[in-house]
């Protein structure tokens, strides 16, 4: 039996206090995000390349295992050290990329919440030449490094942002590595729906939808970074979206939908009007 999970990007936002939490101090803010959502995206330890230093999890994964119930699950951005082909503004290569050794080495820190692990997600960022050669290149890096990773290690989904990887080609490869794909709305990538739409065949035991806004900078202008309510209405892309969970659902395929408060100003109350969008269709086909 497939599921459809819904959380948000991250958790800890004083702004949804009263909303989803309360207004008391102190709080266990991912322990009182546990009451309203099953799954959650860790964003943190993507943040892992400082100059020639890796940084990997530490104790806050216990604390994070402690505050969760059994069946809540994790989507967890794996540290950029690894997605990374360059450091940061510079021509220097990283020796990290798509490291097996260092890859090992992060699971190892996960293993406190290894039961809570929905799947683990590679972010790349847009690989021009300089960075990598060509999708085929690409998908060669990613094949050996899927040869060499341990067997029983979590599912794995892959967010690229080259729109021009978007091809039969792609899709198949991630298939036979049993690797799935990540739709990321926003970051010019073009609308979740359409690419959808165009490989949907190849969407097979479970795939990622993350919700981000295509301006990042101009709402959290709007916003003040106050992320209690609506301030871009995307309704429209919403009522295009509930096909495709549709669809998705009646493939049979997990489904986890993280939300980003940059898509609208505030996640939770995005997941609240999706859930009623589904709600309604549901209800509707069941007295048709």
């Amino acid at each position: 039996m497939s599921f459809i999970k819904f959380g948000t990007c991250s958790w800890k936002y004083d702004s949804w206090k009263g909303i989803i939490y309360p207004e008391i101090h102190p709080i266990n803010y991912l322990e009182e995000y546990s009451k309203h959502f099953d799954t959650v995206e860790v964003d943190q330890w993507f943040w892992s390349l400082f100059g020639s230093k890796v940084k990997l999890p530490g104790e806050e994964v216990t604390e994070y295992k402690n505050s969760v119930p059994k069946n809540f699950l994790f989507t967890i951005k794996v540290p950029n050290s690894l997605t990374l082909t360059h450091y940061y503004k510079s021509n220097e290569q990283n020796p990290y990329f798509l490291s097996v050794e260092l890859f090992e080495e992060f699971l190892l820190t996960l293993k406190p919440v290894e039961k809570n692990i929905g799947c683990l997600m590679f972010q790349f960022e847009y690989l021009n030449k300089q960075k990598m050669q060509s999708l085929q290149h690409f998908q060669l890096k990613l094949q050996q490094f899927c040869a060499a990773i341990p067997g029983n290690c979590p599912p794995i989904a892959i967010e690229i942002r080259n729109p021009n990887y978007l091809n039969e080609a792609y899709f198949r490869a991630l298939n036979d590595m049993n690797f799935a794909h990540v739709f990321l709305e926003g970051y010019f990538m073009p609308p979740i729906v359409d690419t959808f739409n165009k490989f949907k065949d190849y969407i097979r035991s479970f795939t990622v939808i993350r919700l981000h806004g295509p301006d990042r900078k101009g709402i959290e202008k709007i916003s003040g970074e106050n992320w209690n309510r609506i301030y871009v209405n995307r309704d429209e892309q919403i009522s295009r979206l509930k096909q495709m969970i549709m669809e998705i659902k009646n493939k049979d395929v997990n489904l986890y939908i993280n939300v980003n408060n940059h898509f609208e100003g505030s996640a939770p109350l995005t997941i609240q009007k999706i859930k009623k969008m589904l709600d309604t269709e549901s209800s509707q086909l069941m007295n048709f």
